[in-house]
């Protein structure tokens, strides 16, 4: 079974706030995305290449209540950073049933877009965000395929944790793509090399 990396998730308290940092990163404006319902939240999306994206996602404050623990750790107060990294999985049960650690799955819309993902019930990031979420979308064309292209596309995502054995384990067994790397390092850690019109820029 082969997973695919989908996309990479920036995450702020407050959107405008996200779409500032990844300005000052990139020189690029990220587009209007929308809202998610079921966690209270609200997002931005770039396309970042074939099938795979940028979003920036933050807390809506237009949103009522979840009754939940909001997804990407967002009711833990942070700074906005990249925050972590989603593998597309073809079945999100059974990749669950192999790395419970991913949480449990969750089915989510926007608009008129909706698919599953794993969550942890705390709302917490898997290894501090050093191991991905899950997502499984539903047959058809990939939702990047119509996202706004502003001529960005990933390079290399550096991923660090103090314990990164597992999680290089889990890519070189089902999610082999060149463009991920994986170091061992003080603390969990994301940095992504991307390549702008004005030229190859890091995100973090």
């Amino acid at each position: 079974m082969t997973y695919r990396l989908d996309h990479i998730t920036i995450v702020a308290a407050n959107l405008d706030e996200g779409v500032r940092h990844v300005a000052a990163a990139l020189d690029v404006v990220v587009p209007a995305g929308g809202k998610h319902v079921q966690m209270g939240t609200h997002n931005r999306l770039m396309r970042l290449g074939d099938g795979v994206f940028l979003e920036i996602v933050a807390p809506d404050p237009a949103a009522d209540p979840p009754g939940r623990a909001r997804w990407f750790g967002l009711d833990t107060p942070g700074p906005t950073r990249l925050a972590t990294w989603v593998a597309g999985v073809p079945d999100l049960d059974t990749a669950l049933a192999r790395y419970p650690v991913a949480g449990k799955a969750e089915p989510i819309t926007r608009g008129a877009l909706n698919w599953r993902i794993s969550v942890p019930q705390d709302g917490s990031l898997p290894m501090d965000g050093a191991f991905p979420t899950f997502i499984e979308w539903p047959p058809g064309p990939h939702p990047s395929d119509s996202m706004p292209d502003l001529g960005c596309r990933l390079s290399v995502l550096r991923i660090g944790h103090p314990d990164i054995a597992p999680i290089a384990s889990f890519a070189a067994d089902y999610l082999k793509d060149d463009r991920l790397v994986f170091a061992e390092s003080p603390e969990a850690g994301l940095v992504a090399e991307i390549d702008t019109p004005s030229g190859r820029r890091l995100l973090v």
